[in-house]
């Protein structure tokens, strides 16, 4: 006998039957199946049938009362069964402020649909990351309005007492937080760890707060950052700009290092660099000149796997530094970022690629984190990746440029500092960084020692283009090529907007019975220092 089985059996003979002792006897088998499957009362097996029956969204004590055909006060002396339902999880409140309503959750019917019954989350001998996960459920009950702030911070108080051994509870009552305080912490620890949310707003502490005085009173207090979590240094308005929202908040670093550090999170303010996976790069031809190509051609064969194990090996014996560093410099759209792209397909690399701008965070002193903690993200990756991947600094001009001598403002010696932790990070690089930059002439020396390979990235021959134009746009004849090869300088990436831009056109409005004049047309166009251009303005 399944479950569903058991509870259908039950639903048939309970109709109209009031509950009668011959009822009971009748349905007893089932009903003890039941009721011995979930830990619940026999009673209580027999109202949760009907609530699967009536529902599952949706019950209320009428429905109980119409189904065992019992008067409607009859049917409210199964409140304290009901409740019970409700603590084994059931069944739950539709609203925590009127509990006529409930409904099955959807994990207890899921579990019903496999011939399974669903198990209250384990609560003790817990590591971290399971009590996140059962946070995770509380939180989306408290969401539903199936469990209040005070009843969560009850549970969240035995869930803790239950488990002393997990650093975050016990570094959470270090902090000696009243119930508020404690709910709000918890809430934004679960915000990010749960849904990647570090970006809160009021609308998602509200439910935390039993009354809205309560609620009003904390928002003031935060907004004016005189609330004792503020104060203390545990949350933080979110900054913008320079100027501080006062109605967005996040936890503060420490006490993301501190509360958190069992789950090893980026504790960086701003996410200033994300995973390129090798998987998700296509192909792309490149056209070089000789020159540039047996560079690029070189450095490939250096980052084939094998090579560079070896190259590595040789260098540690040898008292060398084993990590390498490469600049890729050029006028834009040459090719520069495409070639650090199609080196990693090439050699199964992925990628880290970091956003330069965030590095600067908006206050002075965070930026300083903010590159710190990004070397230290990449010394990790290095350390449990299959094949060392690739650190990019792509558009680098920003972090390397020449140093100020003699800098007096806070911004001029933040840029000073920041330089020079990269300075130190790329002597005891155990690794592979390249950096791009548009602007090799702003380029500092010390930096330029530290780079092992350097590649001038220049704009492509009149071959090259013209390759580069029949790979785009393979319908045009020989002599077309040649033609708008030799008509203009473009670099590869301008080509590849203009190819772009052809194609649409061809798309919207058919393909014209004269694509070179049309090609010519996007060409002027691309070109923003014409004749035409240069009138635009005062």
């Amino acid at each position: 006998m399944t479950l569903l089985q058991a509870i259908e059996r039950v639903v048939e003979l309970s109709k109209d039957s009031k509950l009668s002792a011959a009822f009971m006897q009748k349905a007893k088998k089932e009903i003890d199946f039941l009721a011995e499957s979930y830990g619940i009362s026999e009673r209580q097996a027999v109202l949760f049938c009907i609530c699967m029956e009536k529902g599952p969204h949706r019950v209320d004590y009428d429905d109980l009362a119409s189904h065992l055909d019992i008067n409607k006060i009859a049917a409210l002396g199964f409140a304290a069964d009901i409740d019970a339902l409700v603590r084994r999880r059931l069944l739950r409140f539709r609203d925590v402020k009127d509990e006529d309503d409930f409904d099955v959750p959807t994990a207890v019917i899921r579990c019903l649909k496999h011939n399974e019954v669903y198990e209250l989350p384990q609560r003790t001998g817990l590591d971290c990351a399971g009590m996140f996960e059962l946070l995770n459920l509380w939180f989306e009950d408290l969401d539903d309005d199936a469990i209040s702030a005070r009843e969560l911070s009850e549970e969240l108080q035995k869930l803790f007492d239950d488990n002393p051994q997990v650093g975050f509870v016990r570094h959470l009552k270090e902090y000696y937080l009243n119930d508020e305080d404690t709910l709000l912490v918890t809430l934004f620890c679960h915000l990010l760890i749960n849904r990647d949310d570090d970006d809160i707003r009021f609308n998602q502490m509200e439910d935390v707060y039993e009354s809205s005085c309560l609620f009003n009173n904390a928002k003031a207090e935060l907004r004016s950052g005189e609330h004792w979590l503020m104060r203390n240094n545990i949350i933080e308005h979110r900054c913008e700009d320079g100027i501080a929202n006062n109605n967005r908040y996040k936890l503060t670093e420490a006490a993301k290092r501190t509360l958190l550090a069992e789950l090893k999170i980026n504790t960086t303010e701003e996410k200033i660099a994300d995973m390129v996976e090798v998987n998700q790069l296509t192909e792309k031809k490149l056209f070089f000149s000789e020159s540039i190509g047996r560079q690029v051609s070189d450095l490939g064969s250096f980052l084939q796997p094998e090579n560079f194990c070896k190259v590595q090996e040789r260098m540690r014996d040898r008292g060398f530094r084993n990590g390498f560093a490469c600049l890729f410099y050029g006028s834009p759209g040459t090719g520069k970022t495409e070639t650090v792209y199609q080196l990693a397909r090439q050699t199964g690399r992925n990628i880290m690629v970091v956003d330069v701008p965030q590095i600067k965070s908006k206050w002075v002193g965070e930026s300083e984190k903010n590159i710190k903690a990004l070397f230290d993200r990449y010394r990790e990756m290095v350390k449990t990746a299959k094949l060392t991947p690739i650190l990019l600094f792509n558009e680098a001009d920003a972090i390397i440029g020449i140093r100020k001598n003699g800098a007096q403002s806070a911004v001029d010696k933040m840029e000073n500092s920041l330089q020079n932790i990269i300075l130190q990070e790329m002597e005891s690089l155990d690794g592979i960084m390249i950096a791009t930059t548009n602007l090799q002439q702003n380029l500092d020396r010390a930096f330029e020692r530290r780079f092992l390979y350097k590649i001038k990235f220049e704009k492509p021959t009149v071959e090259a283009r013209a390759r580069i134009w029949h790979e785009m746009i393979p319908d045009l004849s020989d002599m077309d090529v040649q033609t708008l090869a030799e008509k203009y300088d473009f670099s590869g990436g301008q080509i590849e907007n203009i190819a772009r831009h052809y194609n649409i056109d061809c798309i919207l409005h058919g393909t014209s019975d004269d694509a070179l004049a049309m090609l010519i047309g996007h060409c002027d166009n691309e070109r923003l220092d014409s004749a035409e251009q240069k009138r635009i303005g005062f």
